[in-house]
C-alpha cells in the first residue's frame, strides 16, 4: 500500500457501496478509483490488492481521540 502520492480524503468523498464517508481509495490499474468506507474497505480489500495501482487508507482516524475531548474521555 502507499499513501505518500495521495491526497487526504475528505467527509465529500462518498464510500461507492454505501454512501457513507469515504476512508479508504484505491487507484486501479485500469485507471479507475473506487472509494470505500472503513466496512466496505475492509470487505473489498483482499480483492482490490492485485487490481490496485495504489491504495491510500485512512480508517485509522476513527479510532483517533479528538483533541476537544474532555481528559477523562481521552
Amino acid at each position: 500500500m502507499n499513501t505518500a502520492l495521495a491526497p487526504e480524503l475528505t467527509a465529500a468523498d462518498r464510500c461507492d457501496r454505501c454512501g457513507a464517508q469515504a476512508y479508504i481509495r484505491a487507484r486501479l490499474v485500469s485507471g479507475g478509483e473506487l472509494l470505500f468506507c472503513a466496512h466496505h474497505g475492509r470487505e473489498h480489500l483482499p480483492a482490490l490488492q492485485g487490481q490496485a495501482v495504489e491504495i491510500h487508507d485512512e480508517s485509522a482516524r476513527l479510532s483517533e481521540t479528538p483533541g476537544s475531548a474532555p481528559v477523562d474521555e481521552r
